[in-house]
């Protein structure tokens, strides 16, 4: 996809299955099993076995290399495998990946995954222990040397300048964590199932780095989730609604770093959000208005706002009212401050449920599913929509 000009993917693929492990804090057991245990129910889903699977598609950042999960479950050989870079910010991408291997004919079933013990074994949160020797090392080595040494502290630079900017304050972020919340207490596969929370909570919550809260935080998750992708014309035979892929784009902005683009000249939004934008827009030629369900990777509340903002839901500086008066129904599985954070992975897997029809917190007549992927880093988005 040019960022000048309409491409041709939309509508040639769709994702046919999901399938999610348990989401917990300690799962006792490998990445390995938890991503074939996702692979295994994706393909239940969608009414396809191993040997339908062609191809595969994950994170850079993943433990599990595609030739071993495609041995442990059963898959036989493989015409399609790849990796996407910069963390949360690929999530998107992955099934965008699989979306042009179906389109060309590369392959015929591709299967997006995403496995971690995020919470038991490496926690991000715990900031930069070690770095080899590289050009993104370089560019971190400008931040870390002042103590901004996690990615809150990276978010919580730019989160300081949108609030200057528009003359807001810290609470401005808490309706994003309240409407996330409120979503997963009511979903059973959600951590903070029967958890919700109110502004008031959000208010009292500790500093981590201001102005971001405890509650502006996503959690740390053990769990993993598989996407499956085949044509649209496999897809009408398969057991369940297809989502169609209507538009998937990438997009990083200029002067691009991961997390600590400090040097731009405006920190107040998210040029590579725009850059999807951009191309999501003018690929699916549809606009904010056509969205039924937003579905905003939400690692920190203040970039969900500037990602609002970013494709037009709003004015620059307008999108914490947006929120507040819910004009649009915003991560309805709770997100990943409610849900789990799996990178982004388990909002696509809510996106097609709200497209087919069974999310515990169905939106009625959901249609189209704006997806996004990590903000901060290059990154990645989608249109999903029912078939016809």
């Amino acid at each position: 996809m040019s960022a000048r000009t309409r491409d041709h993917l939309g509508g040639k693929a769709a994702v046919v299955g999901i399938g999610a492990t348990e989401f917990s804090k300690d799962s006792g057991r490998s990445e390995l099993r938890l991503a074939v245990e996702a692979v295994g129910l994706a393909l239940d889903d969608a009414g396809l076995g191993p040997a339908d699977v062609d191809g595969m598609v994950t994170f850079t950042m993943d433990t599990n290399p595609e030739i071993t999960v495609a041995q442990a479950a059963g898959i036989g050989e493989l015409t399609f495998f790849s990796r996407v870079h910069y963390g949360g910010g690929a999530a998107c991408a992955t099934v965008q990946q699989a979306a042009l291997a179906v389109a060309t004919g590369v392959a015929e079933v591709v299967v997006c995954y995403r496995a971690f013990n995020e919470r038991s074994g490496r926690r991000f949160g715990s900031g930069v222990q070690h770095r080899e020797p590289s050009a993104e090392g370089a560019a971190l080595g400008w931040s870390l040397p002042f103590g901004l040494l996690t990615p809150a502290s990276w978010v919580a630079m730019a989160a300081q300048r949108y609030l200057h900017t528009y003359g807001l304050t810290p609470d401005a972020f808490g309706h994003v964590a309240v409407t996330d919340r409120k979503y997963a207490a009511t979903n059973p596969a959600a951590y903070f199932h029967g958890k919700p929370i109110t502004l008031a909570d959000h208010a009292a919550s500790r500093w981590i780095v201001e102005p971001l809260r405890l509650l502006d935080c996503c959690q740390e998750t053990d769990g993993g989730q598989a996407i499956v992708v085949t044509s649209v014309e496999r897809a009408r035979d398969l057991p369940n609604p297809p989502a169609v892929i209507t538009a998937a784009a990438q997009g990083a902005g200029r002067a691009q770093e991961q997390m600590t683009s400090f040097y731009r000249d405006d920190l107040s939004g998210l040029p590579e959000m725009s850059v999807v934008a951009r191309q999501l827009w003018r690929s699916s030629g549809l606009a904010p208005g056509d969205i039924d369900v937003g579905i905003l990777y939400d690692h920190f509340t203040p970039f969900v706002l500037m990602q609002l903002e970013e494709f037009g839901f709003c004015g620059p500086g307008e999108a914490a009212d947006f929120v507040a008066e819910e004009m649009l129904p915003l991560n309805t599985h709770g997100g990943q401050l409610g849900e789990a954070y799996l990178h982004g992975m388990n909002g696509i897997a809510e996106a097609v449920r709200q497209v087919r029809g069974t999310s515990v917190n169905q939106i009625p007549g959901a249609a189209r599913t704006l997806v996004t992927a990590g903000t901060g880093v290059p990154t990645s988005g989608l249109i999903l929509a029912a078939d016809g």
